[in-house]
């Protein structure tokens, strides 16, 4: 490992890390919210609890701390998935939490299945808080104070550990939600989350908004509450936002596989958790992730993009003439260490990933020459010649068998 961060230290001068930088804490939790705020996407499929159970696995394996569920309040085929997923829960170190209005109407339903699974789950009550939301559903701050009380109240009465969430928090006025938030601590809830439902904020504000948080907490002195930040993809700073919130103080951060979720999404978690694993905030091994995002693309029919970050078919595959020469001279010195950075900001073997070098229009003949030898044929200079005419006059990339065909030529 010495010998790694020395050959970092050497070859690679880190602008990250010279000139202004951010603090960061060295662990954090995190909240998969893809069973649920990820299944609110109107274009996505409602998967077989099967799947469900397989991917909250997966999350288990990645070292996700907790998983949201479901939402019980909506219908009965929703709370037997919520009791199928609470107890598979139950051999696994994951724990679960329910999205629920802070009405009894959707925390009575589950509590009803906390007590049929028998497994203890967090109640996540949710309400809006912002100026606009209030407007739009003409609710005073007396109401939302008797939400808060109701619900809390009631979630811990009957055993289950609560989080109290504001929605619109990012576009809260600070006086409301000091009053929410002091209000649900003192009814028990142990986690505050603070959403940027609308995906507004930009890392200066998401680092605001959870010191400013924070602060209500430290004046309460409720050491034992924990803050939690929930992002959204609109402006598509979910990653940078929520690094963001870390830095500020936030001790769990929630997302979906590749940020599915309800207009532009919700923070992607695998993008996440490879800045996470890059900043040394998470020590997990990763290599499961793959397995991770394609089976939330398989099971809710959400296409992987090509461009998508290490896991897209493009991440690491590349069929032009300068990247490619310089990946195929780090793999022919037989130094996987090199080859996995000299091209790429992200190694891709931390995700059971490799290298893959094409042919194309954009190709030299190092391309061809390595995709050759990789495939143990002699790359012969007629070869050679005839695989790159071919390239050069194709509008896309060669495919194995264009290529072999010009090889038997």
């Amino acid at each position: 490992m010495s010998n790694t961060n020395s050959r970092e230290r050497d070859l690679i001068y880190d602008w990250n890390v010279h000139g202004r930088t951010t603090s960061y804490p060295s662990a954090v939790e995190l909240d998969d919210e893809t069973l649920r705020d990820g299944l609110q996407s109107p274009s996505v499929l409602n998967p077989p609890i099967e799947q469900k159970i397989e991917l909250l696995h997966l999350m288990d394996t990645l070292g996700i701390h907790t998983a949201d569920i479901g939402y019980a309040g909506s219908s009965a085929s929703a709370q037997a998935d919520v009791v199928a997923l609470a107890r598979e829960s139950a051999t696994l170190n994951i724990k679960v939490n329910v999205a629920c209005r802070t009405t009894l109407a959707d925390i009575k339903p589950t509590v009803d299945c906390a007590q049929r699974a028998g497994v203890e789950i967090e109640v996540a009550a949710f309400l809006g808080c912002s100026p606009i939301r209030r407007l739009a559903e003409d609710w005073d701050v007396e109401f939302m104070m008797q939400c808060v009380e109701e619900s809390v109240t009631f979630a811990v009465r009957e055993g289950l550990p609560c989080m109290f969430v504001t929605e619109d928090t990012t576009r809260g006025d600070p006086d409301t939600m000091r009053m929410l938030y002091s209000k649900a601590v003192e009814c028990g809830a142990k986690h505050v989350c603070v959403a940027d439902t609308v995906g507004h904020a930009t890392p200066d504000g998401a680092y605001n908004v959870v010191a400013f948080v924070k602060s209500i907490i430290a004046d309460l002195g409720a050491r034992d509450v924990k803050v939690d930040w929930h992002g959204h993809q609109d402006r598509g700073l979910g990653v940078a936002n929520s690094l963001a919130a870390i830095a500020a103080g936030a001790q769990r951060v929630h997302g979906t596989a590749l940020g599915i979720g309800e207009r532009c999404g919700n923070t992607p978690m695998d993008t996440l958790l490879v800045n996470l694993k890059l900043l040394g905030i998470v020590n997990t091994d990763l290599t499961m992730l793959r397995d991770y995002v394609r089976l939330a693309a398989e099971m809710t029919g959400v296409p992987i993009p090509v461009n998508w970050p290490v896991f897209g078919a493009d991440a690491f595959r590349t069929a032009t003439g300068v990247h490619a020469s310089a990946v195929a001279k780090a793999i022919n010195k037989g130094d996987p260490w090199l080859a996995n950075r000299v091209y790429s900001g992200v190694p891709a073997d931390w995700f059971g990933l490799q290298q893959v070098i094409e042919v194309g229009p954009m190709s030299g003949v190092s391309n061809v020459m390595f995709y050759l030898t990789s495939r143990g044929i002699k790359p012969a200079r007629p070869i050679v010649d005839r695989i790159m005419a071919a390239a050069k006059q194709s509008k896309r990339v060669l495919n194995e068998a264009e290529i072999l065909k010009l090889v038997n030529a």
